[in-house]
Order: C-alpha cells, then sequence, then structure tokens
C-alpha cells in the first residue's frame, strides 16, 4: 500500500513497483476522479502490476485499513509541501503529524503489514545550513536531527521532523513491523505528470520564466533525481537487514550551479540568472518574495552538506549525474508547454 500515490515522488515509486509486477492499493481522496488517476492507469497499463484504488483521506483516524488490509509493506508519502502558508499549524504540521499517527494506528491494527518505509526528508536532519557549522566537517550524517526549526520558523523543516519522531514512537511499542525510513534532500527530475503542482516544479518553472533573470538567490542544497528516489524506497522496502534512517542526496549545489548545468542545451532560449544575488539584497527583498529574513540570515552563504554513505552502502544507491536530472526535468516542462 503506498500513500499519496498521485503525488510527485509516490509517482515514480508507484511506477517502480508496476514495473517489478507487484499489487498496489493505493488510498486516495477520490477514486472516481479518472482525470488525477490517468498518469498511474497509463502507467499501470503497460506494466506487470496491478494497481487498485481506495478511498481514504490523510486526517481522518482508520480511513486506511481497508486499502491496508492483505498487505505486508506500507509506504506512507503523503505530506503537504508547501513553503508559502498562511496558517503553519494547520496546512502543514497537522497534516503531517496527524495523517503519520492516522497511518501507523492502521498498521497497529493490521496484521498482515511486516515493514514500513516512511519517506521523512533531510529537513528532519537539519534545520538550517548554519547549523551544520558545529558538526565534523561541517556535514550531517543521518545521527542528526532538526532542532532548531518550529511552527514560527522553517514550518515545514519543523512538520517533517515531528511527523518522523512520532513514527518512530509508534514503531517503539510494538515488534511487528519495523520502520525504515528515506530522507531525501530536495527532490528534482521528471515525474510521471508534467504539470505537477510540487515545490520542485515551481523552482524550475522560475529558473525557465524569467523569475530569477536578475540573479539567483545564494542558496546551496542538496539535490536529488525522484527516479533515484524511487529507487531507494523500494530498496528500503525489500531489502530485508535494511534498517534506520537513510540520506539520500546526490549532490549539493547552489541554484547558480544548477543553473549552469542547463546552459548548454537551453541557454540561449531562456532567460536565466547569469550571477548570484548578494545575500543582503535578497535579506533585504525576501519578505516581499516570501522569503522570511531569518531564514535567509540563516541559509545563503551557508553550505549544505550531508553524507549518503549509508544510502550507498545499506541501500546499493548509485547516483546519476546531476547534469541529466537538471535537463530531463527541464526538458519535460518545455514539452509541457510550462513556458510561453
Amino acid at each position: 500500500m503506498i500513500t499519496g500515490a498521485t503525488g510527485y515522488v509516490a509517482g515514480r515509486i508507484v511506477e517502480k513497483l508496476l514495473m517489478e509486477g507487484l499489487t498496489i492499493h493505493a488510498p486516495v481522496r477520490n477514486p472516481d476522479n479518472q482525470e488525477k488517476l490517468h498518469y498511474l492507469n497509463a502507467i499501470a497499463e503497460k506494466s506487470d502490476g496491478t494497481i487498485k484504488y481506495f478511498k481514504a483521506d490523510l486526517l481522518t483516524e482508520g480511513s486506511y485499513e481497508e486499502a491496508m488490509e492483505g498487505c505486508e509493506l506500507v509506504f506512507h508519502t503523503a505530506s503537504p509541501f508547501v513553503t508559502n502558508v498562511k496558517n503553519a499549524e494547520k496546512d502543514l504540521v497537522a497534516p503531517a503529524l496527524i495523517g503519520t499517527k492516522n497511518v501507523l494506528n492502521s498498521v497497529n491494527k493490521v496484521e498482515s503489514v511486516k515493514r514500513v518505509v516512511l519517506t521523512s526528508s533531510c529537513v528532519a536532519i537539519i534545520g538550517d545550513a548554519k547549523d551544520l557549522l558545529p558538526l565534523p566537517n561541517q556535514t550531517a550524517d543521518e545521527n542528526v536531527w532538526n532542532k532548531t526549526s518550529s511552527v514560527k520558523h522553517q514550518p515545514y523543516n519543523y512538520s517533517k521532523t515531528v511527523a518522523e519522531l512520532a513514527a518512530w514512537e509508534l514503531n517503539k511499542g510494538q515488534d511487528r513491523w519495523d520502520l525504515v525510513v528515506i530522507n531525501p534532500s530536495f527532490v528534482l527530475g521528471p515525474g510521471i505528470n508534467p504539470t505537477s503542482t510540487s515545490e520542485s516544479f515551481n523552482i524550475m518553472k522560475q529558473i525557465g520564466d524569467g523569475t530569477l533573470k536578475m540573479g539567483a538567490p545564494g542558496l546551496h542544497i542538496g539535490i536529488v533525481d525522484v527516479r533515484d528516489l524511487a529507487i531507494a524506497h523500494y530498496n528500503a522496502g525489500f531489502t530485508p537487514e535494511a534498517e534506520g534512517r537513510h540520506i539520500i542526496s546526490n549532490e549539493s549545489l547552489t541554484l547558480l550551479e544548477m543553473v549552469d548545468l542547463l546552459r548548454d542545451k537551453y541557454g540561449a532560449n531562456y532567460p536565466f540568472p547569469k550571477k548570484e544575488l548578494p545575500k543582503w539584497l535578497v535579506w533585504l527583498i525576501g519578505p516581499f518574495q516570501g522569503i522570511p529574513r531569518k531564514m535567509v540570515s540563516l541559509n545563503f552563504g551557508y553550505k549544505w552538506l550531508v553524507d549518503n554513505t549509508k544510502s550507498k552502502e545499506k541501500l546499493g544507491m548509485h547516483y546519476r549525474d546531476s547534469k541529466d536530472t537538471l535537463n530531463d526535468f527541464f526538458g519535460q516542462l518545455v514539452e509541457a508547454g510550462i513556458f510561453k
């Protein structure tokens, strides 16, 4: 069973599971909405696997039990990923935390489940890039926890942290099912739906539509290809000895370095930024663009570094070239007519 099946990350996981010939139970808000299920159904038709839909809601207790019956493996990917919200507690923290508790409380009731793979995030490890300064080599591994985010500061990061902590707490209270956690960095790459509404698509749109043509903010971030992330989830589900948390991240780049990987192929036709904006300017205008000044102060100009060794050694991860990730992703948006 997989929650959030119609989402950006989950879509590629479902694709991988279907191609492996598995039967997938997909709880969704409206199983009759064929338009929303179009991309998943198209993959299912070409695969040896089967997908079955069930009506469920993340915030309704017990609504996943029907979909979960008979499943040994549960992937929990559903969690809101938005950065600009009016009410962080209601729009981010509550859905992430209550949703995780609802799913895992159902796991406790459904005897067939043996393993849960939870999609957490690197933001449950690092709140702000400045938090890395006291760490060895200023690099985080799976032993580090985000202790600096809150509902008021980096609320998305906080939502992922409290949800993962709750999952580990629920896992400790029983001994039938084990928990394996995936902690991806910023996810990029082509999804199964070329017009998704995720933050990843928003960043790529801003790179190509001229929003950033005056300059790219000096933000350093870790990136991972959504197709590699799907493999990480699959391996976490089907590697018997897999345990604990796993940082899934290819490499860390600034926004300008990401754009530079697109220049050869697309630079002549799109208004890409050519320089980095100074931190003081981003600090000054950030609030008008939905970027809080505290976030600018604690992240811009600092390196964001994580150790992905465990993912390679325990989940057999081999990360594809970032240039391929970015060009495949940007190319998908070009083909979908996203840019004028």
